[in-house]
């Protein structure tokens, strides 16, 4: 079997630029600047303010241990859902029902609202 994409050229080998291009004068300028090349020094040192290994070991066995306890207390035998009606109940009575929606002072007190807050269109002129 043949590899096709591997039988150009050498993958060193300069590419064309076309030089009418709106990029082409700014690459081939960028190609022949004489730059320096980053040494092994300008490497900054590694910190010194990280966490130490053990202490990210410890840090995840804390975290899995409060998933495990959360699981356990919130797991489906812990709660139930019984007398939903008396819950219900007592809701509602500690609020007060919502206004009607079609009562017409509503509808009038909305309507004078929008009126209101209504910015009226640029004219056409």
């Amino acid at each position: 079997m043949m590899v096709v994409g591997c039988a150009g050229g050498s993958p060193f080998a300069e590419a064309p630029v076309d030089p009418q291009s709106p990029a082409g004068a700014a690459i081939l300028e960028a190609a022949k600047a004489d730059r320096s090349y980053p040494r092994f020094s300008d490497i900054p040192p590694a910190p010194t303010d990280m966490r130490p290994a053990r202490a990210w070991a410890v840090a995840v066995k804390d975290v899995e241990a409060a998933r495990s306890s959360l699981y356990a207390e919130t797991a489906p035998e812990t709660w139930t859902l019984s007398d939903t009606e008396a819950f219900a109940a007592q809701a509602l009575s500690q609020v007060e029902p919502p206004p009607i929606a079609g009562a017409p002072a509503n509808t009038e007190g909305f309507a004078r609202d929008a009126r209101e807050r209504a910015t009226p269109p640029p004219s056409s002129r």
